[in-house]
């Protein structure tokens, strides 16, 4: 097995990046490990780095130190490898595809040994368009939330939670909602104003919003969450009931499974791709079954396939 580490230094504002490739040297030197550590400098860098790696046609697992885009990019770069196995040391500012796993556990996957003992598990992906993501999409206010999260997450001392609260704050006072027209499995669900439209794959996003949160991403469906619009002073009540998950028996909020979703909009929205943001006027989500070797460490694997 050849392992592969693929590191953006910038993310977690770039806290932990040096000590982490320092135990990363030991821990594969001390194992006479095969092993190559790259570091990403632009965009675009780890789902080149990812391809390269899984075109070579060896077995090989690629760690994704950083946060989303990280992940989103090696995904995108390395999809339809059946060589390859990703795994995620979690070092960005959110992280949240992890938030499915205990929380008292998130610390087995900033353990190097914990990874490198850890096993394959298939997990599913949702492709989005010509993308590949797996963990969340979403396409209204949730997506210009996105697209400010990312310029508020540069801002020294700004945590992932609290971009994502000041990114609400820049969106809430400009135009809130927009109109779609959505379906699910071939099933016409009307043309609404909407708040956001999510698809999940995981329960969580944004900083840890629990947009699904029985979300499993390795149940062969994709869960969908569709807020319609509110007037601004419900939506201040509406947000906290939202991070938390406890939004069932409202009117306006509508949650199901699927294995397809479409969204449709007369001119062009932004669109959430775990954390990258697209413009776009449709867009179709479909779940890709067992679509990506997703590295479990050791010591979660046993728990995890109990659920």
């Amino acid at each position: 097995m050849r392992y592969v580490f693929i590191v953006n230094p910038a993310a977690g504002k770039g806290k932990v990046t040096a000590q982490l490739c320092k135990d990363i040297a030991e821990y594969c030197s001390i194992n006479k490990l095969e092993y190559s550590l790259q570091m990403t400098t632009a965009p675009g860098d780890a789902q080149r780095f990812a391809k390269e790696h899984a075109q070579k046609g060896d077995e090989v697992t690629i760690f994704l130190a950083g946060g989303e885009g990280t992940v989103f990019e090696a995904l995108n770069g390395s999809y339809g490898y059946e060589n390859v196995t990703l795994g995620v040391i979690p070092i960005g500012s959110a992280n949240d595809f992890l938030k499915f796993f205990p929380k008292e556990k998130k610390s087995a996957f900033r353990d190097i040994d914990d990874q490198i003992k850890g096993r394959p598990l298939k997990m599913d992906v949702i492709k989005a368009g010509d993308k590949y993501c797996l963990n969340c999409c979403s396409v209204g206010m949730d997506a210009i939330v996105a697209k400010y999260m990312n310029d508020f997450r540069r801002v020294p001392f700004v945590t992932g939670s609290m971009a994502y609260n000041l990114a609400i704050v820049k969106c809430f006072l400009g135009k809130i909602g927009c109109r779609l027209t959505l379906s699910a499995d071939g099933k016409d669900l009307g043309n609404k104003k909407c708040l956001f439209a999510v698809v999940a794959n995981g329960p969580a996003y944004g900083g840890g919003y629990l947009a699904a949160p029985d979300a499993v991403p390795f149940d062969g469906e994709l869960n969908y969450t569709i807020v319609e619009n509110i007037n601004k002073l419900k939506i201040l009540k509406f947000i906290g009931r939202y991070k938390k998950g406890e939004v069932d028996g409202l009117s306006f909020v509508h949650r199901e499974k699927c294995n397809s979703f479409i969204i449709k909009s007369q001119g062009d929205v932004p669109v959430n791709l775990d954390g990258e943001i697209f413009e776009m006027t449709e867009i179709e989500f479909k779940i890709v079954k067992n679509a990506v070797n997703f590295n479990i460490p050791q010591s979660l694997f046993k728990s995890l396939l109990k659920k």
